[in-house]
């Protein structure tokens, strides 16, 4: 079984008296382990499809599944957990809490889940290692690069040990050089540690280290994919 399967989903908007149709339709499946690149024009649908795939929200009409559980039948509750568990987010935006330390913002899912300090602490600066942040486990955002931002932010995406890794546009910001090591260390994600990474990007260098590329179009999937972008 996939761990994340859509079939038939739609996702409709109300915007006063017009009825925004953002997905029509869709039929996906992503299996354990697969890195997958969604890529489409703006209005597209991505952002749509996105926040279906990480649980953020719900379709109008439709299954979507996340590990076997349907979303449609999750009361808030339960959605909240599930993305607490299974889901982390690295967002191109960062996201990072400013006033806070790289090591105290991969600690922060972890206080939500109830985690002991001690056994958190350890675990963020484990994971600060993992992305070559060891020694900068004290300094704020404003005090780190983008690119060590972003680590910090894998990292932090990282602190529950959720399956699933959902990237928007995660080198957006970023230049060449500094984007590649952020998109060899997904790859690492999915090859060494079987995570599920699903990247949204408008970037075709970025969509390379997928195993195949699904584009949308008007809110349908024009192309599944079968293989590595060319």
């Amino acid at each position: 079984m996939a761990l994340l399967s859509m079939q038939g989903v739609t996702r409709d908007y109300q915007l006063g008296k017009t009825v925004v149709k953002a997905l029509r339709g869709l039929d996906l499946e992503i299996a354990s382990g697969e890195i997958v690149a969604i890529m489409g024009p703006s209005g597209s649908g991505k952002s749509t499809l996105m926040h279906i795939l990480g649980a953020l929200d719900t379709p109008t009409a439709g299954t979507a599944t996340i590990g076997g559980d349907d979303l449609q039948r999750l009361k808030e509750s339960q959605l909240v957990a599930l993305r607490g568990k299974k889901v982390g987010f690295v967002f191109q935006t960062v996201n990072l809490i400013q006033t806070l330390s790289a090591l105290q913002n991969v600690e922060l899912p972890m206080i939500f889940q109830g985690v002991p300090a001690g056994e958190r602490r350890k675990r963020a600066r484990s994971l600060l290692e993992r992305v070559g942040l060891g020694d900068r486990v004290r300094h704020k955002p404003n005090e780190l690069s983008g690119g060590e931002r972003q680590r910090v932010a894998i990292a932090r995406a990282l602190a529950n040990d959720p399956e699933i890794i959902l990237a928007d546009e995660p080198t957006g910001n970023l230049d060449t050089e500094t984007g590649g090591p952020i998109l060899s260390l997904l790859k690492d994600l999915s090859a060494k540690d079987g995570k599920t990474v699903i990247l949204v990007t408008h970037d075709p260098e970025a969509a390379e280290i997928a195993d195949r590329v699904v584009r949308l179009r008007d809110g349908r999937i024009a192309d599944a994919g079968g293989g590595r972008v060319a």
